[in-house]
C-alpha cells in the first residue's frame, strides 16, 4: 500500500473512533440527565403517594376544612396525571408540570396551615409522622430537582460544545430543559400569627 494510502486509511480511522467516543459521551451525559428527571418525578410521586395518607389523618380530625382536603386532592389528581418526557419536553410542556407540581405545594401550605387551627391534630402522632415525611419528600424534591439542573446543564454543554455541536443536532440530541423556580417563589410568603 501507498504510503499516502495509509495516511488516509489512519486519518479516517482515527475520525470515525473520535466520532464513535463523541458519540457514547453524548449517550452517556444524556441517560445521566435523564435518569436525575426520574428521581425528580419518583420524589413528587413519593410526595402525591403520602398526601393520601395526610388528607385521610386530617379528615378525622378536621371535617370543617372538607374544601381545603378537596383542594389538596384535586392539585394531587392534577399534578400526578401530567407525565413528562426530558429529553423531549419544550419549555411550555415542563412550565405545566411544575406548575401543577406548584398548585400541589400551595394546596399543601394551607393543609398545614389548617392544622394550626386543631391542636388535637398536631399532636396526632400519624399527623406529626406524615408530616415530617412530608417535610422529608419537598426536600428529596428540591434536591432532586438541583441533580437534575446539574446533569442537563452538563449533558447541554456537551451538545452545544464545539466539535460535539457539529454532528449533535443531526443524532438527534437537543438541549434539555431545566426546572426552574415558579413566578409566585420570588416573593417570600407572608407568616402570620
Amino acid at each position: 500500500m501507498k504510503k499516502s494510502t495509509m495516511i488516509i486509511l489512519a486519518a479516517v480511522a482515527a475520525l470515525v473512533l473520535w466520532c464513535i467516543g463523541a458519540y457514547n459521551g453524548l449517550v452517556t451525559v444524556q441517560e445521566e440527565a435523564t435518569q436525575a428527571a426520574a428521581d425528580v418525578q419518583s420524589a413528587y410521586q413519593r410526595r402525591a403517594d403520602l398526601i393520601g395518607n395526610l388528607v385521610e389523618t386530617v379528615k378525622g380530625y378536621a371535617k370543617h376544612e372538607e374544601t381545603t382536603l378537596k383542594e389538596v386532592i384535586e392539585a394531587r389528581s392534577k399534578a400526578t396525571s401530567i407525565k413528562i418526557d426530558p429529553s423531549n419536553c419544550t419549555p411550555e410542556q415542563l412550565q405545566e408540570y411544575q406548575k401543577a407540581q406548584g398548585e400541589l405545594g400551595s394546596a399543601l401550605g394551607r393543609l398545614i396551615a389548617v392544622s394550626e387551627s386543631y391542636p388535637d391534630l398536631k399532636a396526632n402522632e400519624n399527623f406529626l409522622n406524615l408530616q415530617t415525611q412530608l417535610e422529608g419528600t419537598e426536600n428529596r424534591i428540591n434536591e432532586a430537582r438541583n441533580k437534575y439542573n446539574d446533569k442537563a446543564t452538563v449533558y447541554n454543554k456537551e451538545v452545544r460544545s464545539f466539535p460535539n455541536v457539529l454532528f449533535a443536532g443531526i443524532l438527534g440530541f437537543r438541549q434539555m430543559e431545566k426546572f426552574a423556580a415558579d413566578a409566585e417563589a420570588q416573593h417570600a410568603p407572608k407568616v402570620q400569627f
